[in-house]
């Protein structure tokens, strides 16, 4: 991994606490978040973050994120939000983005195979 030397960061839009938009739907998970500790900073990049910084950045932020406990159930906010910036629950925005292309995907498939089931056993 690249080492860069500590340069503080120029966050842009990064909020004030890493907690849900709309808390009364995602419930009590995000007190038991391990990076409410740390520095919003690591899950949010910085206005023009070079990409060798960027990578590095975000590998650090999904190392957090393997040691939470409330990982899954933040991955889940970040996909039903959807939440378009930052690293949530081990994924990052473009990672979020594949993630929720397959599952969209496999909703059509399982919906389409339902249908054909459904007309089959009806015929």
């Amino acid at each position: 991994m690249l080492q860069l030397p500590h340069q503080p960061l120029q966050v842009a839009a990064v909020p004030s606490q890493r907690t849900p938009a709309r808390e009364d739907q995602a419930g009590p998970w995000h007190s038991e978040a391990v990076c409410r500790r740390d520095e919003a900073g690591l899950f949010f990049a910085p206005s023009k973050e070079p990409t060798a910084a960027r990578l590095s950045r975000e590998e650090s932020a999904k190392r957090v994120c393997a040691r939470c406990p409330v990982m899954v159930e933040c991955r889940e906010h970040a996909l039903l939000q959807p939440e378009p910036y930052g690293v949530w629950g081990g994924l990052t925005a473009a990672e979020r983005r594949v993630a929720l292309a397959r599952r969209r995907r496999r909703e059509a498939e399982l919906k389409a195979s339902g249908a054909a089931g459904h007309i089959a056993a009806a015929g």
